[in-house]
């Protein structure tokens, strides 16, 4: 019988998943025996950004899982769609959707191009409603099999404290927190289903090819994705019937899971040298 902390057998779709968290959250499902679809746009390497689909569906089936690379836009209508329906055609269904694509502009309103609004629009928000939404008649049918199925989006815990627009920016916050509306909706519209709709946001920055390019002072006081997997995971085995609605934050997760090493995960010696995430208060020492 398979534990039901494992993801034995279970099909992710995974929007983004080329590098960085997205492809930590496919390796560690597959670690369990998972099979993961993974759409993206990355079918080439990137001058500054390294890897792409193809190299994470490698890094999938070395670690032990099945891997479907889509290489696709998540602002189209017709990729997602067709995106689900190949992964249903490949392994039979679909267990877990992970809304991990965003796209990111810390630029204030007066200086950031409406392009740049609308592209974090489009890929942030509208992507997680459109590959949620794609991919609920195949949720129901994994509820209706017991198969425990999820919605995780990788978004911020809502707040209308107004530093937060201060501090980050009111465009890229409205991006981040509609993907957040899209969990608290979805969490509601789809309870008597039974399926959960979660969030998870890291509590400090996170050592992406992202931070390094855009802040890359904080690379080096990070942690790494690999916590933002673990974290992920945990949520994903827990019932779906009973835990929705919820927006997590990495280290908590882990610490309700029993975890106290956290030294594992950082990149700089000492905890309390940890940049903490935009949308969070700084870590607890550990």
């Amino acid at each position: 019988m398979t534990s039901a902390k494992s993801l034995s057998g279970k099909t992710l779709l995974i929007s983004g998943g080329s590098r960085g968290i997205g492809e930590a959250i496919a390796v560690r499902a597959a670690q369990d025996g998972a099979n993961v679809a993974l759409i993206a746009k990355t079918a080439e390497p990137h001058p500054k950004l390294p890897g792409t689909i193809y190299t994470a569906a490698e890094a999938i089936e070395k670690a032990g899982g099945k891997a479907l690379p889509i290489v696709g836009d998540i602002r189209n209508d017709e990729v997602v769609e067709s995106a689900v329906a190949q992964t249903v055609e490949r392994f039979g269904g679909i267990d877990i959707v992970v809304n991990n694509a965003s796209a990111i502009n810390l630029a204030r309103t007066d200086q950031i191009p409406m392009k740049a609004y609308d592209l974090m629009q489009d890929i942030n928000c509208r992507g997680a409603f459109l590959l949620s939404k794609a991919s609920i008649e195949h949720l129901r049918k994994s509820a209706s099999e017991g198969r425990n199925p999820h919605i995780l989006t990788l978004s911020p815990p809502i707040s209308t404290d107004p530093k937060w627009f201060g501090m980050i920016g009111t465009a890229y916050t409205i991006a981040k927190f509609g993907m957040s509306l899209v969990t608290l909706g979805l969490s509601e519209e789809l309870r008597a289903d039974g399926i959960a709709a979660n969030s998870l946001w890291p509590r400090t920055t996170i050592d992406t090819a992202a931070v390094r390019n855009i802040l890359s002072d904080m690379a080096a006081t990070s942690r790494t994705p690999q916590i933002m997997a673990d974290a992920a995971h945990a949520i994903l085995t827990k019932p779906s019937t009973e835990v929705t609605g919820q927006f997590f934050i990495d280290d908590e997760v882990l610490r309700a899971e029993g975890v106290t090493d956290f030294a594992q995960y950082r990149l700089c010696e000492r905890e309390e040298d940890l940049s903490p995430d935009l949308w969070v208060d700084p870590p607890t020492k550990s």
